[in-house]
């Protein structure tokens, strides 16, 4: 896997193997997967968003690409075929995305991408996927890239041939943190759903609240109920919980309660009056300097 005179070539999770005659220059992807690429030294040509995605792009969800000037393409599932539409006027030779399934991309139509001619990788994010593989495959992937998408001059980002090692070491760090102040306080994580229900996340669901279980930390599940990734209850459910630190979607699709819970029945209000909160994206890029930013948040609320 990777390029060299002979060509490119890459396998991606859904057992795809992508063959191209020469590295591909021009990657568009999915907000989530082209933050990441950006953080590990390749610039995208330009995203595109999810069916949760707007026409404007999520700021929260876009980590450097903005600063960096990569436009965006507005929702993946609305772009059209052919050199007139969004993705075939951006010239992308290789388009990137994730797959939760492991069968198909997450946020574009295929038959999309297949109908410019153009090879697209899926890479898989999905809850049968620990934290450190997904890292690892994105990494990989932008290695195979770098020399022909260019290097991102970020700060933060993992440029050069030891950019990987740099922001594994980043991340290992991040966990040692966690680790070191884990196990005590009671951990919920949530998107508000408005100010009579909440969704409660199942965190073997999500690789990232899977990992902070690894790490020790006291992530309280939401009970039975139906819903893989989340449990949609009430909020005088959800106090019963009796979380310290409260993992909130921050992502602009989730619905906003207010400072201070101020939108929320009284007995959640009260059932966290002294919890700390901390911002969670749900669709944290898959970089380990995203995540590595994200578990020093978590480490410093357990403190």
């Amino acid at each position: 896997m990777g390029a060299d005179a002979s060509g490119w070539e890459f396998i991606d999770d859904r057992g795809a193997v992508l063959r191209l005659a020469r590295r591909p220059r021009r990657v568009a992807a999915y907000v989530r997967a082209g933050a990441a690429l950006l953080d590990l030294g390749v610039v995208p040509v330009a995203v595109y968003g999810s069916g949760h995605d707007d026409a404007g792009l999520d700021p929260v969800k876009a980590g450097g690409l903005a600063e960096a000037g990569v436009p965006y393409l507005g929702p993946g599932r609305l772009l059209t075929g052919g050199a007139g539409g969004a993705l075939g006027a951006v010239r992308a030779d290789l388009v990137v995305d994730v797959t939760y399934d492991g069968k198909s991309a997450y946020a574009i139509d295929e038959a999309v991408v297949d109908g410019l001619g153009v090879p697209l990788v899926a890479l898989s994010v999905g809850s049968e996927v620990a934290l450190p593989r997904i890292l690892e495959r994105f990494a990989g992937v932008a290695e195979t890239l770098r020399d022909g998408a260019g290097a991102s001059a970020r700060a933060g980002g993992s440029v050069g041939a030891g950019g990987a090692e740099l922001g594994a070491a980043d991340v290992g760090a991040a966990e040692d943190a966690v680790r070191t102040v884990a196990g005590g306080a009671a951990v919920v994580a949530l998107s508000p759903a408005g100010g009579e229900q909440v969704h409660v996340a199942r965190p073997q669901a999500w690789p990232e609240l899977a990992r902070l279980r690894e790490l020790g930390v006291r992530l309280v599940e939401p009970g039975p109920g139906v819903g893989t990734g989340w449990l949609t209850t009430d909020w005088e459910s959800a106090a019963l919980l009796g979380a310290d630190v409260v993992l909130v979607d921050s992502r602009a699709n989730a619905v906003r309660v207010g400072e201070g819970w101020e939108g929320c029945p009284a007995v959640w209000r009260e059932a966290v009056r002294s919890a700390r909160v901390v911002a969670w994206n749900p669709e944290t890029p898959p970089s380990a300097g995203a995540f590595a930013g994200f578990f020093r948040e978590v480490a410093a609320a357990l403190a």
